[in-house]
């Protein structure tokens, strides 16, 4: 056997073996193995004194690396199609775009005040932009977490993996290019969606039936050696015309995956994504110099604070505007708050290309790193730090929360086709034309800037700073006439779909629904601002001013935060008044049936914007008979509230959280339907 080849099989020998010991003690102490991987590289790399795998062997580890690479895209493609994109909908997706967007555009702004320019600061955005599904999947199951927000923090982190995914295309694709301009941007961008198209539209036709026959010979071998094959093919396709191996792989997965095979064979790939992928991670570690990421520790710091901060709230507001709920939101922000393996192939990607300097790279690791380990507690905590965090709202906002699901949840159940879609278009379609014109502009006058400036200078013999200042203004004015129209028809938006939860009745009688349909028009503002605004900045922020996006971005946040609290102060006195109502009809009820369950007759034509109510009377043999509602937790359980307590011995009706209930009390619960028949099986069973 030649030498070379035993030098090969002696060095795998040492990082596998110090990967294996290293993975073992990382998950010993309850973190990620992928921490012990990047650890063995750390410690065998030329950095650490001792054990060095060096030379030609590097190479190969940094070859078999890219293997790893191919096989992690290539499985997280597997968890895509096209029919699952549809079924998650669109709430996890409009809320990994605003993270996303978030993310992107605090990492620019803060690698700006790092020093960085502005293409290396999108570079530098893009590496802490992604979240990790396997850390968080491992966080998951070692905290044995099984509730609804696992899988909304799931569907959201393969989103997010998407949207990076592209996000890094288009870099990579302008990176080829000369610089990064608006021209350069444009058509890095359309020749993107053009390959995407072509490649899915020929994989569509080709890869399904392909796996298909491969997979009725029902051998597995044969069915893994023809995804091999899509997924290479793919990745060649890929590189061939410029873009990355990940998202050739990646593409090539979830062309596997269009087959109806992708749940077998993932079984096989994932030992072949598992030997390569801990190689991947020994190479990331090999090449980072422990001493670089605590000499950079300001930065290290300052961006693992962007990255658990911006993840946390980008999450966490997303998932709440979108219904989702306070707790599960908050609990899907904690645990999508980390930077995700796929940085690495940026940052390689970004520091080969020239474009960022060699000690970048341990500065990302160690941001990894960092996450990696906060990412276990902040699983652990988030139970309690979602039940602080409600229980410490305001009550203006508590009784917001309280009602906002239950209205998000009846305009998904609304007739789409004929009473949302059909009623918000017009103001769809201004809106986004209003937005696209807006990024025109503003790329557009960042283009021609200085050939304007020449062109009237020499040609009316002005100053040249005089015709700057006035071609800037003439920009901000045509700029801020199309971001009023955004305004405008997001405004408009809001408006309809607000009437579609809490209609306008054609009577002359008093408007009983204007303070909630008030409150919810503002919150469909500000999420419809915020999926705006997410992605407009992020694509405009090259081209304009950070401080003047941050300018106009607080006014707007100012205003709508004004019209905000003022209307919840309105739907705090439309509920109170109508809890009177609710009381004094259990009262009567109460004087005249003892049913299990007398009904509250047209509650929505009483109370317009309330969510459903239904009563439960407590029997003595029930479970809550003897328990406070502090005890119960049916807000943070199921997502009800306890909007009275009807009980004979008092006048009393406030639900105190600290008072036992007794048997024949009369509860009014309010929420979506699932959540009072979730709290009448807490109330009743325990369960």
């Amino acid at each position: 056997m030649p030498g070379d080849v035993v030098h090969y099989i002696q060095d795998l020998s040492v990082i596998l073996v110090t990967a294996t010991v290293t993975s073992m003690i990382s998950q010993r102490l309850n973190q990620p193995p992928v921490l012990g991987y990047v650890l063995a590289g750390v410690l065998i790399g030329p950095y650490v004194p001792g054990i060095d795998v060096g030379g030609d062997s590097n190479q190969l580890t940094h070859d078999l690396s890219e293997f790893g690479v191919i096989m992690l895209m290539f499985t997280i493609g597997l968890e895509f199609n096209l029919r699952k994109i549809a079924r998650i909908g669109p709430a996890a997706g409009l809320t990994a775009l605003f993270e996303v967007a978030l993310m992107m555009t605090l990492g620019f702004g803060g690698a700006r005040l790092f020093g960085w320019d502005r293409f290396q600061s999108l570079f530098v955005a893009a590496c802490i932009a992604s979240s990790s599904t396997m850390i968080a999947a491992k966080a998951f199951e070692e905290h044995n977490q099984r509730a609804g927000f696992v899988d909304l923090a799931f569907a959201i982190l393969v989103f997010d993996d998407m949207l990076t995914i592209l996000v890094f295309a288009l870099l990579t694709a302008v990176a080829s290019g000369s610089g990064l301009s608006a021209g350069d941007f444009a058509l890095s961008v359309g020749q993107l969606i053009g390959f995407l198209l072509a490649l899915l539209a020929l994989g569509l036709a080709v890869v399904p039936r392909f796996i298909r026959r491969a997979a009725a010979h029902e051998r597995p071998e044969t069915v893994l050696i023809a995804s091999m094959a899509v997924c290479f093919v793919m990745t060649s396709l890929a590189a061939a015309a410029g873009y990355s191996i990940a998202l050739g792989a990646f593409m090539a997965g979830m062309l596997v995956s269009e087959s109806g095979e992708g749940t077998k064979i993932e079984p096989h790939v994932q030992p072949l994504r598992n030997i390569f992928g801990s190689v991947f991670f020994v190479s990331v570690g090999m090449q980072s110099d422990p001493l670089e990421i605590v000499t950079r520790w300001p930065l290290v710091l300052a961006l693992t604070g962007v990255v658990i901060v911006g993840k946390v709230v980008g999450v966490t507001t997303g998932a709440f505007l979108t219904g989702n709920g306070l707790v599960n939101a908050v609990r899907a922000g904690l645990g999508c708050a980390q930077n995700g393996e796929f940085s690495f192939i940026i940052v390689a990607f970004a520091i080969a290309a020239g474009i960022l300097e060699p000690d970048m790279f341990p500065v990302i690791v160690g941001v990894s790193l960092l996450t990696q380990i906060s990412t276990p507690l902040l699983v652990r905590r988030s139970e309690a730090l979602a039940d602080a965090l409600q229980r410490h709202l305001p009550g203006r906002l508590q009784t917001f929360v309280d009602f906002y699901e239950s209205w998000i949840e009846r305009l998904r159940t609304a007739p789409r086709a004929v009473t949302v879609w059909s009623r918000v278009r017009k103001s769809v379609i201004l809106l986004v034309v209003d937005a696209a014109l807006l990024v025109a502009t503003a790329a557009g006058a960042y283009v021609i800037h200085w050939n304007v400036v020449e062109f009237f200078a020499g040609r009316f013999l002005l100053p040249p700073s005089l015709v700057e200042i006035l071609w800037i203004a003439l920009t901000l004015v045509i700029v801020a006439l199309f971001f009023l129209g955004v305004l405008r028809h997001l405004r408009a938006t809001a408006r309809t779909l607000a009437r579609i939860v809490v209609p306008v009745h054609a009577d002359d009688g008093p408007d009983l629904g204007a303070a909630p349909r008030s409150a919810l028009t503002v919150a469909l503002e500000v999420a419809l601002a915020l999926a705006v605004s997410g992605p407009l900045v992020a694509i405009v922020q090259p081209f304009v001013p950070l401080s003047s996006i941050l300018v106009v971005l607080a006014v707007v946040a100012a205003v709508l935060l004004y019209d905000g609290w003022r209307s919840l102060a309105n739907l705090q006195g439309h509920v109170r008044a109508g809890t009177e109502l609710i009381v004094a009809m259990l009262a009567k009820q109460s004087h005249e049936g003892s049913g299990a369950h007398p009904p509250l007759p047209a509650m929505h034509e009483l109370l317009p914007g309330f969510p459903d109510l239904a009563p439960l009377r407590l029997d003595a043999d029930d479970f809550a008979v003897g328990r406070t509602l502090a005890d119960l937790q049916l807000r943070q359980r199921c997502g009800a509230t306890v909007m009275a307590v009807r009980r004979q011995s008092t006048s009393d009706t406030s639900p105190a959280p600290h008072a036992p209930l007794a048997s024949g009390d009369v509860l009014a619960l309010a929420g979506t339907p699932e959540a009072i028949t979730r709290a009448r099986e807490i109330l009743e069973r325990g369960s």
